[in-house]
């Protein structure tokens, strides 16, 4: 379907020859323009209740796949042991042995006590066990503080401590509900019983559970922030790029139902947005929102002697292509996310993949009807925006020749310098690092984060590794081993990685303390056999023993070790430290050789997982590349293209590691993903880009072609960057810093991406083609005129 009539619009163009086959299908779509609608209401209100129910998580453990092995040795190391996520309440006080101070406090116990799958542990509970109760009066608060200060046991533990006495609180939490139900009741227990006022200087907070929450909520709050602002954005846009409040009521309506029904996908599968899973719906609505940018900007470029009918069908007959095979290549390319060990990540890619699937049916079914309904206007009926770009049409093409090669050396130089800020240098630059640490996921400015800092610096530490200890029946009582757990326990005390210990031995010494025998450990033959028989009678109904010994066989035990580790280096030093000290351990106390040492718990998995995010989505990068470079293959059969088309997009992605590197940023759970989300999302433009390119080429001259590329792609290329940079900028508003990053770097590159798309790839064309601009040319060598547009 072509014509060779001339347009008032813009420079010439070649002839556009769609397939017959595509004429028809569109031809037919808009036929049967009510049937679709009908169809499409029919399905939106399922779609919406599934979307309903999607659940949000954002624990950072839900990083960790259920199938991972250090997961399920925790989990079977809790089943022996008990679970729970660890919390502190420390209360700062002048001081904290005052009767007032310690009637709180006392108050504070007594109501956490009654709060379901909560379990309170500190030095005033210890003594109330110990002395049969506790009075806050001036005598048994003085007998309190000789209670404490008489051993280094508390102190150890982190329980009390120059200034304060803590609180620790082990929380039986399975659901990001229970542990929100359960955290909103410890914090009514504070309220009623005074809160951090006077005669408490302060009580802190702190803990994994409380990021977990934290996190929680500011998703929930901001969250329909991010959309608002969006759809703001894409209401301005569309008003100021089409003028047409009938184009835009289509673009929303779109926009509404290819959202509903990804949302409507992860709803009916179960799924449950993280952290990461801002992205999807965002990366959804910024691709779809640009598919339609690129046919309506087609569709009002209408020649005053074509019908709008006859327009309408050329326009989706002319851009679908382009739009399928950069469509195609998005979902593949999230979709390549699913190498990744993470499971919220595999996810990601997996949604993000369905729901471009699902939105691209919506724009080339429901968008033409739309059209045809609401009667869109084309440029004749109401001007357009951006004619502006006309003229940078004719401007563009002989500045990037003249500059040919600074662009491109430019353009290699930024980006080399970017893989340096990203992967170092050896001996000169190191890389990028990787942020695990969940605390500083969350605001800097916040309450939360103020406290764990502050507590950073009083306790031992808040990250817990389980160093789990398996023999046979009976092996833990023996006297032989308590001697070595003993050793083992003094070593790991003295270690600079370790902040304190706590195991079998540490309870007994404590129970030694509150029989009024001391803390100090027996040497004799004698006292420890007395020592085991202790264990053995206790084990099966003292609840804090039991929480370090196997009640039944008495074959396991563990040690917790409490330290200020967070990065998975910091994990592996710690690693390092309790082999070697189990080792001589083990050398020197025969008995413990015949446990076997497992290293467990939730911190130092999580930052093992975390650190693993860089190898996985490296390899799903990699694999997005190629298929990426497979769909130009496909598409594009001129060499150059293929090579070429990928300038823009890893231009952009390196640079903005670069951005990363010079502002201090660092990698963490969100920033990690902007490659694979960007070089997915803005590969959009280069697809459209060399389409129309090779539209060009046909007929043309390179000058000619670069003309008509920017003349018909160059306006929808600017716009969709916009919209794409202002979908994500909006994440730039977050409370949470990686959320904010993401947000501010993927704007950064994507506007990156667009630059070099009018400067380094028109440049890097001129260098492969080898050619001048037509004037330059012989006449003999000048091609001839292209054909009017059609």
């Amino acid at each position: 379907m072509s014509t060779s009539s001339s347009s008032s619009n813009g420079p010439a163009s070649p002839s556009h020859d769609a397939p017959g086959w595509l004429v028809r299908l569109f031809s037919r779509i808009i036929a049967a323009r009510w049937i679709i609608i009908a169809l499409y209401a029919l399905v939106l209100p399922p779609a919406a209740w599934f979307a309903a129910r999607v659940q949000q998580d954002n624990a950072i453990e839900r990083l960790i796949a259920t199938s991972d092995t250090d997961f399920v040795k925790t989990r079977e190391f809790e089943k022996i042991f008990g679970a729970g996520e660890f919390a502190v309440l420390l209360a700062e006080a002048d001081d904290p042995f005052a009767p007032a101070v310690l009637e709180r406090l006392d108050k504070l116990e007594r109501a956490l006590k009654e709060i379901p799958h909560v379990e309170p542990n500190s030095a005033l509970s210890i003594y109330r066990r110990a002395k049969a109760g506790f009075d806050p009066t001036p005598e048994q608060s003085e007998a309190l503080r000789k209670f404490v200060s008489g051993t280094k046991l508390f102190q150890d533990q982190g329980l009390a401590g120059d200034g304060y006495l803590a609180i620790a609180l082990i929380l039986d939490v399975h659901t990001s509900q229970e542990r929100r139900e359960t955290l909103a009741a410890v914090r009514r227990a504070i309220e009623t019983t005074g809160g951090d006022g006077a005669p408490l200087k302060t009580l802190r907070q702190v803990g994994q559970p409380y990021v977990n929450i934290y996190l929680d909520e500011d998703m929930q709050k901001t969250g329909p922030k991010y959309f608002g602002l969006f759809a703001a954005f894409i209401i301005g846009l569309c008003l100021f790029l089409y003028r047409s409040a009938r184009t835009l009521a289509a673009f929303l309506i779109t926009l509404g139902v290819s959202i509903a029904l990804s949302m409507g996908y992860i709803g009916l599968t179960g799924g449950v947005l993280t952290i990461v899973s801002p992205m999807v719906p965002m990366t959804i609505l910024v691709t779809t929102t640009a598919t339609l940018v690129y046919v309506q900007s087609r569709f009002v470029e209408r020649p005053a002697d074509r019908s709008v009918d006859e327009h309408q069908v050329f326009s989706f007959a002319n851009k679908w292509l382009a739009c399928t095979a950069s469509v195609f290549a998005t979902a593949v390319g999230f979709a390549a996310l699913v190498v990744s060990s993470i499971q919220p990540i595999r996810q990601m890619g997996v949604w993000v993949a369905v729901g471009l699937a699902l939105s691209y049916i919506v724009c080339f079914t429901l968008f033409p009807a739309l059209q045809k309904i609401l009667k869109t206007p084309t440029a004749i009926e109401q001007k357009v925006a951006a004619a502006w770009f006309v003229r940078l049409t004719e401007a563009l093409p002989r500045w990037s020749y003249r500059y040919r090669w600074p662009l491109v050396l430019g353009s290699i130089l930024l980006s080399f310098a970017g893989g340096v800020a990203l992967f170092g240098l050896p001996g000169v630059v190191k890389p990028m690092r990787l942020l695990t640490d969940p605390v500083e996921y969350i605001n800097s400015g916040s309450r939360l984060y103020a406290d764990t800092k502050a507590i950073e610096s009083k306790m031992p530490g808040l990250s817990i590794t389980e160093v789990w200890l398996k023999g046979g029946v009976g092996s833990v009582s023996e006297p032989d081993a308590l001697k070595g757990f003993q050793a083992f326990h003094e070593a790991l005390v003295a270690d600079p990685e370790v902040g304190a210990a706590i195991g079998p031995t540490t309870i007994l010494r404590m129970m030694q303390y509150l029989g009024g025998a001391g803390d100090a450990f027996p040497k004799d033959a004698e006292a420890l056999d007395e020592l085991a028989g202790t264990l053995e009678s206790l084990a099966p109904v003292d609840p804090l023993l039991g929480r370090f010994v196997q009640k039944n066989g008495l074959g396991q035990t563990h040690f917790t070790v409490m330290s200020k580790a967070t990065e998975h280096e910091a994990f592996q030093k710690l690693q390092a430290s309790i082999d070697k000290h189990w080792k001589a351990a083990a050398e020197a106390n025969p008995a413990l050789r015949e446990f076997e040492l497992r290293t467990v718990g939730m911190a130092p998995l999580q930052a093992r997982v975390s650190q693993s995010l860089v190898p996985t989505l490296v390899e799903s990068f990699e694999l997005t590349v190629g298929i990426i470079f497979v769909t130009f293959l496909v598409v594009f059969r001129s060499g150059a293209a293929r090579l070429m088309a990928m300038i823009p997009s890893l231009f952009a992605i390196l640079v903005m590691f670069g951005v990363m590197r010079i502002s201090g940023m660092t990698l963490n759970v969100a920033t990690i993903l902007i490659a694979s989300t960007v070089l997915g999302t803005s590969e959009n433009d280069q697809i459209h880009f060399f389409y129309h390119f090779q539209e060009g080429r046909k007929t043309g001259s390179v000058e000619q072609a670069l003309r008509h590329t920017l003349f018909v792609s160059g306006r929808a290329i600017f716009f969709a960057t916009l919209i794409n940079a202002g979908g994500f900028v909006a994440f730039g508003m977050a409370d949470l810093p990686p959320i904010r990053q993401f947000g501010i770097l993927s704007a950064v590159a994507f506007v990156l991406s667009m630059i070099a798309d009018f400067t380094a790839l028109p440049a890097a064309l001129w260098l492969v083609f080898r050619t001048k601009p037509d004037a330059e040319l012989s006449p003999a060598k000048a091609p001839g005129q292209t054909p009017a547009a059609s």
